[in-house]
């Protein structure tokens, strides 16, 4: 089993990246979370914990940039009627340490808003994992622990910007391709702000 692949980033796209090891390159789906650290790192040597699903017809490996997101997945996916996709949606919503005090806090609402996740799915969530959590803290990005910190992070922004040109009437595609070497660390009017620059060029 997998535990980590530690090799050259090749591509990364919106929901996948593709890391090279030893001459192959493993593809790999990944959050708006992970994204959002790896997005400016094309070329570089990354780290990046997996998770190997198997089923009848498919081996699919998963990534994320740290072991929070990969425990928090390992839980959501241990939930009835949750299945990777959407635990990688709702990790494209929200950041581990968010996600916990969403459950801590009964916040079903928040988890909901992920795609494909409905407000039966979210409640269920919360009662199967809010004892798994209680004792568990998760770092942000500077180290700390959060707890239900209102900041938002890059593979947040980056995420709202996609929804954000769709809903000016762009594709998903053409959405991903303009926010492609933008730097993820600014923020979200400054990322779309960028974006439709580089859109306005294409025409």
């Amino acid at each position: 089993m997998l535990y980590h692949l530690n090799g050259e980033l090749i591509l990364c796209d919106m929901t996948l990246a593709v890391i090279e090891c030893a001459g192959v390159g493993y593809k790999l789906f990944i959050s708006g979370n992970t994204l959002g650290k790896l997005a400016d790192k094309i070329g570089q040597k990354v780290r990046v914990f997996t998770y190997m699903k198997v089923s009848e017809d498919a081996v699919d490996l998963y990534g994320f940039y740290d072991e929070d997101e990969l425990e928090i997945f390992k839980l959501l996916i241990s939930v009835s009627g949750v299945g990777a996709k959407s635990a990688v949606s709702i990790l494209s919503l929200l950041t581990p340490a968010r996600f916990a005090s969403a459950v801590a806090a009964g916040d079903a609402r928040s988890i909901s808003q992920a795609q494909g996740i409905g407000a039966k799915t979210a409640q269920r969530i919360i009662l199967e994992l809010k004892d798994k959590l209680a004792n568990q803290s998760y770092g942000g990005d500077d180290g700390g622990e959060i707890q239900g910190s209102p900041s938002v992070n890059a593979g947040d922004n980056l995420t709202d910007a996609i929804d954000t040109l769709i809903v000016l009437g762009y594709t998903r595609r053409e959405a991903a391709a303009a926010l492609k070497g933008i730097d993820a660390s600014l923020g979200l009017e400054d990322i779309i702000k960028a974006a439709l620059k580089k859109l306005a060029g294409n025409k």
